[in-house]
């Protein structure tokens, strides 16, 4: 029989475990066809969007300081998605491609709905795995960010996102009235670009070449290679485009949910290329219960980046008074993100709001918008 304590600790971890129901909804979409289709992105975007309609915000902050041991049913979850994921995708790769109850747009369809288990579920946790300082967790993390061809994140994201987010030299952070279709070409370049520089700058610093074995885009790049291989010989060429479409639509959502969660707040500029130290109201904050379980509170992001270690059942949460809140949890915000004028009619009144609340003083931001200011040492 299970103790008292440690049920209530199973109980508060099982809504987090919902990421699941991805999976029955991939292999129902792979077996049927035709309306089957949507199962995945209703299940992720559809459900939890009306989940989140239901039951409403969650304001309560777990103990910031409750020991790792008493974590175990939170991060169990986060550790076992990479077999599942690849299981998933060993099972579609050996049948979709010559099934031959599926014409050709559904077996894209199909793909493109693992995108969207790959890109919600395995990048949000590969991300919640590289903050980690457990090896095993690193590892995962790796693995899962290769499996959508985008290794190069976890070196943008640790070495130049979190160090200056709200700044000119984060790609990530996107600018005030800059819509998602301009974002995400320049996004798309501008981060591999600012991974490979930062990686480089660490071994140039220890005089050490770029190309030099220590260089983790040489573990990016193989075991990138090693998932298409994979993909080719379990599903043929077939099976490598398919994967191609998935890692797309991963990547995709990706960049997404980065436009949401900075979009138009900027550090204070304190001159000669000085910034604010990182606070709670630099990023976006979302309370809605139901998408914080799929994205494992991804969207308590003011937390997130004011203590980047700590893990997610611990992350805070934030009222109006210290961190901007979206009026919506990410399903719905990343939808509107796709639609720019709609975007900006309901986020730049927010960014106006969030710039008078916080920083009065400050009467040109021409600067700040244009990306002039002179890149953070």
């Amino acid at each position: 029989m299970i103790p008292p304590k440690k049920m209530a600790r199973l109980s508060r971890a099982l809504p987090f475990w919902l990421s699941l129901l991805l999976v029955p909804a991939l292999l129902l979409a792979a077996a049927f066809g035709g309306w089957a289709l949507l199962l995945p992105p209703l299940t992720s975007w559809g459900l939890f969007s009306i989940m989140d309609a239901v039951a409403g915000l969650e304001t309560e902050n777990a103990d910031p300081e409750t020991p790792i041991e008493d974590l175990s049913f939170y991060r169990v979850i986060t550790l076992v998605w990479l077999p599942v994921q690849t299981l998933v995708l060993l099972m579609l790769l050996g049948t979709v491609p010559e099934a031959a109850h599926l014409a050709i747009w559904e077996k894209i369809a199909v793909f493109c709905g693992f995108g969207v288990a790959s890109g919600t579920v395995g990048i949000t946790y590969a991300h919640e795995l590289m903050h980690q300082k457990n090896r095993i967790e690193r590892w995962l993390a790796d693995l899962l960010m290769a499996s959508v061809l985008y290794s190069h994140f976890r070196s943008e994201h640790l070495l130049v996102h979190h160090r200056y987010v709200g700044t000119p030299r984060d790609p990530v952070t996107a600018r005030y009235n800059e819509g998602f279709h301009r974002f995400y070409p320049r996004v798309l370049r501008e981060c591999l670009q600012s991974a490979w520089a930062a990686e480089t700058a660490l071994l140039a610093r220890r005089n050490l070449p770029a190309w030099h074995s220590t260089n983790p885009f040489w573990r990016y790049g193989l075991l990138q290679l090693g998932w298409i291989l994979l993909a080719g010989y379990v599903g043929g060429w077939a099976g490598i485009g398919l994967f191609l479409v998935q890692a797309g639509v991963a990547i995709w959502q990706l960049e997404l949910v980065n436009y949401v969660e900075h979009y138009g707040l900027t550090r204070k500029h304190l001159g000669e290329g000085r910034y604010e130290h990182v606070q709670p109201h630099h990023s976006w904050n979302a309370s809605q219960k139901a998408s914080n379980w799929l994205l494992i509170n991804l969207q308590r992001h003011s937390d997130h980046h004011y203590k980047p270690d700590r893990r997610f059942p611990l992350l805070q949460t934030y009222d109006a008074a210290e961190a901007p809140q979206l009026p919506h949890g990410y399903p719905v915000m990343t939808a509107l993100a796709m639609i720019p004028p709609l975007w900006r009619q309901v986020m730049n009144p927010l960014v106006r709001d969030w710039r008078q609340a916080h920083y009065p003083e400050i009467e040109d931001w021409g600067p700040y918008k244009r990306a002039e200011l002179p890149l953070p040492r």
